[in-house]
């Protein structure tokens, strides 16, 4: 996998990835695009989603939406680690099983989530969800 990061100006960067999608950046506290540690959170949110539903669709649970709701705590500290993630996921639906959302939440978490497993080596990622019957 590959990807290429080119700067833009002031402090905007655009990123390429190898299949050619872009995606740009904002280095200024993220006052005209994400900046990249916001562009972590949302690939964290990203890559969770993506195994929460393919895990509930799996498990024939009538799901009809996903969102995660994600919050990052970071150190007071150069550089500004984050700390602690928390990621709340709102599963909408009908007769959607607590257990089988609990599972699909976790198995994303401790086994199938790329972008978390790297983060857990320094970050405390924790997560819950909601259910939203339709």
């Amino acid at each position: 996998m590959k990807a290429q990061v080119k700067w833009l100006g002031e402090e905007l960067f655009m990123g390429t990835s190898a299949s050619g999608h872009t995606m740009i950046l904002d280095a200024n506290a993220g006052n005209l695009a994400p900046s990249p540690l916001e562009a972590v959170l949302i690939s964290l949110g990203g890559c969770s989603s993506v195994d929460v539903v393919s895990i509930l669709q799996k498990s024939r649970q009538n799901i009809t939406g996903c969102q995660v709701e994600i919050n990052g705590t970071r150190v007071d500290g150069v550089p500004a680690l984050f700390e602690k993630i928390h990621l709340h996921f709102i599963i909408t639906g009908s007769d959607i099983a607590a257990k089988h959302v609990e599972r699909a939440v976790s198995l994303s978490a401790d086994k199938y989530c790329s972008v978390a497993l790297m983060l857990n080596a320094k970050v405390d990622i924790t997560h819950d969800f909601e259910i939203i019957t339709q």
